[in-house]
């Protein structure tokens, strides 16, 4: 019933769009259903005086009745989808704030990084530098744009009062434009089953005033936890029944390494591997960085690996593996990969190893 009276500007489009459609189709099922009560009723083996007529086979009108309505209909419901598709886009920024009520100048859209873990929600502030576990606030009358990510297992996040769900995709990043028009507490929770702590995966979202807001980020700046690489990835193991809590500080990149899968120590982040392919990637220099596995055990226990090189053993008995990886010099999570970082192999020539390659 969340769904049929909600808070949320985008949930109230979306309300209107189940009613008409509703709506329109019953236009068509309801004298479908009562027609085949009737005409069962009125042709039944008993009823001696109803009309008998077995060469009956064609009406132009009839037809014409028959198919004008649904067609009517169908093109109604075409042109309702294709308006409310692009104007309801998760994706597009908010135009209004209610019915009638553009966004005041002065109002600054919040910024709210969502990731789902096993089994609760992660919200990331990146603008207040805070972060807060199973418990979302924001101003009323004010846009909220979500980054949806997860931390591994495909989730879907959705507050019914606010707007419909979106899918949260490890290694991906979704988007959601949406208002709280009203104050209260409303539940979110994810609409995709992820396993064993699913149905305990929920959060609660505060729509509140400003000052109330001001305050609630206050007293999330008032812990004294910060939420570092390392206390991420403990926080990401699975649990169940996660109770609310506060991060006063957050690393400012967590959320593009958890996009880029790389928030673990000597991780290469996915947007650095992209960025090199794009380049020309590693090229033939690639082949004199995988490393023989038996050959380095077997004739030198104890030390390094050693590149393959050609005829040294025959293909089909090497068993082998990356023994090092080139890296751009300066890049971070989140960094953008540019010529002045990088260095293109040079065919034929080795690459440099990474520091901790090996």
């Amino acid at each position: 019933m969340v769904v049929m009276n909600p808070a949320g500007d985008i949930a109230v489009q979306q309300r209107d769009l189940i009613v008409v459609s509703t709506i329109l189709m019953l236009i068509i099922i309801i004298p479908v259903m009562a027609l085949t009560a009737f005409f069962a009723w009125k042709y039944r083996q008993g009823n001696k005086s109803a009309d008998y007529a077995p060469d009956w086979h064609h009406s132009t009108k009839l037809e014409v009745v028959i198919w004008s309505a649904p067609l009517a209909i169908i093109i109604a419901l075409g042109a309702i989808t294709w308006v409310t598709t692009h104007t309801l886009d998760p994706y597009r920024p908010l135009d209004r704030i209610a019915e009638g009520q553009a966004i005041p100048a002065d109002v600054k859209p919040l910024t709210v990084e969502v990731v789902a873990l096993d089994w609760k929600w992660l919200f990331i502030y990146p603008e207040q530098g805070i972060a807060s576990v199973n418990e979302l606030a924001a101003p009323v009358n004010t846009p909220i744009n979500f980054k949806i990510t997860s931390s591994g297992v495909m989730n879907s996040f959705f507050i019914p009062a606010l707007a419909g769900q979106v899918y949260a995709m490890g290694g991906m990043e979704t988007k959601l434009h949406a208002v709280i028009n009203k104050p209260g507490d409303f539940e979110g929770f994810s609409a995709n089953y992820s396993g064993a702590g699913f149905s305990d995966m929920r959060f609660t979202f505060k729509g509140v005033s400003q000052a109330d807001f001001d305050s609630w980020v206050a007293k999330v700046k008032s812990d004294s936890t910060g939420l570092s690489r390392d206390n991420y990835l403990t926080l990401a193991k699975p649990s169940e029944r996660e109770p609310v809590h506060y991060y006063g500080t957050v690393d400012n990149s967590l959320f593009s390494a958890i996009v880029n899968n790389c928030a673990e120590p000597g991780r290469m982040c996915m947007s650095d591997m992209a960025a090199i392919d794009a380049m020309g990637g590693g090229g033939m220099a690639g082949i004199y960085n995988v490393v023989n596995r038996d050959l380095n055990d077997k004739l030198m226990p104890g030390r390094k690996p050693v590149p393959v090189l050609d005829g040294d053993v025959a293909a089909s008995t090497v068993k082998s593996y990356v023994g090092s990886l080139c890296t751009p010099t300066g890049q971070g999570a989140g960094g953008s990969l540019t010529q002045a970082n990088y260095s293109k192999p040079v065919e034929g020539a080795a690459l440099a190893p990474a520091a901790s390659a090996l």
